[in-house]
């Protein structure tokens, strides 16, 4: 999974990047301190797989990743070239969704390039900026097939024109394209497209270091910021990515303490991770022995062939069952034998619709 680090300038991008990726991207005062996208691979955190790793002695544990490629700060008129433009636009066709850090807190020596601070207005700016982008790609599209569909003979070209002029009267109206109501046989045609106001968002509010602990319904920026995406069907986490930046300097044990003394339960990373799982419908499934313990990320809905299949092409196409227990059950049984003692193990087909949280060892021939 792939995920674009997205806001206006100065809104702390970056200061978050370095924060949960550890990769050092310079933040500074001033815009574009961020010129090419900076890129961090992260480990998602699951303490499943250390209690498993201990179960089974592993020699080895392999977490599931996330990449997030910080990308450098948008301007308005930025899908006509101004500030880094094209150049920034670009990177975001690259990824599977957006977090898009919003600035919800004042500071009076940290420049904002609106000079005030309003979130409702920069997320609106860089949506807009992304419809105009994806309203330019169209009309190349159609420019680019419209002798075949004048033609008549090549079907397949007549209804891919019909469809454009449909989403470009739609983002000419300075709506995003995945708020475009679809048919089946519309939808490949959207997503061959790789539009930009396509993706899955998640508004992630930058909130100041005195209002960490605070009950949100109490910060007007963050519920302005929570209204807006519900209306268009977003993510939204609170973060303070300062705070995050601290943390991340910090030992385990003194990390956790430092939580508990603001009252959270987990860090802004964790909380992002979650949301960017919930967004994109993706769910773990683990694999546990004494060589390794790992996490396997899946699409919900994925079948166990399928499954099997993230592991090696061979486990999909000789797939015979998988042997199933949830990691809870494993835990409670002291491991696999003791499940199976238990007749907790469950053995399942090709139809089987994989769980969170699954432990799997598959069987297949090859």
């Amino acid at each position: 999974m792939k995920l674009g680090v997205v806001g206006l300038p100065n809104v702390g991008k970056s200061t978050l990047f370095n924060a949960i990726t550890h990769a050092g991207a310079e933040a500074a005062n001033y815009p574009f301190c961020t010129i090419e996208p900076n890129v961090g691979v992260v480990a998602v955190p699951d303490e499943r797989l250390d209690r498993l790793a201990a179960l089974y002695s592993s020699k080895k544990i392999t977490p599931a990743v996330i990449e997030f490629v910080d990308i450098a700060g948008l301007v308005k008129g930025a899908s006509r070239g101004e500030g880094l433009g094209n150049k920034f636009l670009s990177h975001i066709r690259e990824v599977d969704a957006i977090v898009h850090v919003v600035r919800c807190f004042e500071d009076e020596n940290v420049t904002h390039v609106e000079s005030t601070v309003d979130p409702v207005r920069d997320i609106e700016t860089i949506n807009l900026e992304l419809i105009l982008a994806d309203l330019e790609a169209v009309e190349k599209r159609e420019d680019r097939i419209r002798n075949a569909a004048r033609g008549g003979s090549d079907k397949a070209a007549a209804a891919e024109f019909a469809f454009l002029a449909k989403l470009k009267a739609h983002l000419e109206k300075e709506l995003p394209a995945s708020a475009l109501p679809l048919t089946e046989e519309e939808q490949p045609l959207l997503d061959n497209l790789f539009l930009l106001s396509s993706k899955p968002v998640i508004y992630c509010a930058n909130i100041a270091e005195k209002d960490m602990g605070a009950d949100e319904n109490s910060l007007p920026l963050v519920q302005a910021v929570r209204g807006y995406a519900e209306k268009h069907g977003a993510g939204v986490v609170v973060i303070c990515a300062k705070t995050e930046a601290e943390l991340s300097e910090m030992e385990e044990e003194d990390r956790a303490l430092f939580l508990e003394e603001f009252g959270l339960k987990e860090s802004g990373l964790s909380k992002l991770i979650r949301a960017s799982y919930r967004l994109l419908g993706l769910i773990s499934y683990l694999t546990a022995g004494e060589k390794e313990t790992r996490a396997w990320t899946i699409p919900v809905g994925t079948k166990a062939p399928q499954a099997a299949g993230k592991i090696h092409s061979d486990f999909e196409k000789g797939f015979i069952r998988a042997e199933v227990v949830d990691y809870e059950t494993l835990l409670e049984c002291g491991g696999l034998s003791g499940a199976r003692e238990k007749g907790k193990v469950r053995s399942e087909g090709k139809d089987y619709v994989m769980k969170d949280g699954d432990v799997v060892l598959f069987r297949f021939n090859v």
